[in-house]
């Protein structure tokens, strides 16, 4: 919806008074943001967490494999089973921090990046936003290069586990979901990477290692 077309009976945009960064990391910045109603004039103060971009990355081996990777994560305090992805660095666009971030997680390098969806993690209180990336024929011609933090495991499964392991709660978090509903929507839309996908093979069990 353009700005000049907005319904003025609608929620309209908040006009920021002032901003002070109350504390700075190499993760993000929180903001005390004053701003003030458009509606009743009053001012109000909010938190806002400066955050760089993330990036998901759905890739797909050239032999037909979607690749997943295992890590602890330590917000939930659980070891979780994900998709490639991270943060952007300073600077980075989004497309070569996908490229970037499948190779250090996994080894594996994409023959070809397809952005496929953009959405905003937390527009409540987070200031970024999270690209979804399509790889195709990936191939492990690349070097793992993780964090000193980092400890992954990579799993390569078949296509159609990726929708059962969320049913079955195995996948849990948000942005995987999210990145899973870009891709079955886009299918769905028949775009013209979807037919690029590896088909389904029901026939063949999960394949992990």
């Amino acid at each position: 919806m353009k700005q000049a077309d907005r319904d003025p009976t609608r929620p309209q945009p908040w006009p920021q008074v002032s901003a002070q960064t109350v504390a700075a990391y190499s993760l993000f910045e929180l903001q005390l943001v004053a701003r003030r109603s458009p509606t009743s004039q009053d001012l109000h103060s909010f938190l806002r967490l400066i955050a760089p971009d993330w990036i998901n990355v759905v890739a797909f081996t050239d032999d037909g494999r979607l690749i997943l990777v295992e890590q602890y994560r330590h917000g939930t305090n659980r070891v979780t089973l994900e998709i490639p992805g991270g943060a952007a660095d300073e600077g980075e666009q989004p497309a070569a921090a996908a490229a970037r971030e499948l190779e250090e997680e996994t080894g594996f390098c994409a023959g070809e990046l397809i952005l496929i969806g953009e959405v905003h993690p937390n527009p409540a209180f987070l200031s970024n936003s999270c690209w979804t990336f399509l790889a195709l024929g990936c191939r492990p011609t690349g070097t793992i290069r993780p964090d000193s933090s980092e400890e992954i495991t990579v799993h390569l499964v078949e296509p159609g586990e990726f929708s059962r392991l969320i049913d079955d709660k195995v996948i849990e978090h948000a942005l995987v979901v999210a990145a899973h509903d870009h891709l079955q929507r886009g299918i769905r839309r028949r775009e013209e990477w979807a037919d690029r996908l590896p088909p389904p093979r029901p026939d063949q069990t999960a394949r992990r290692g």
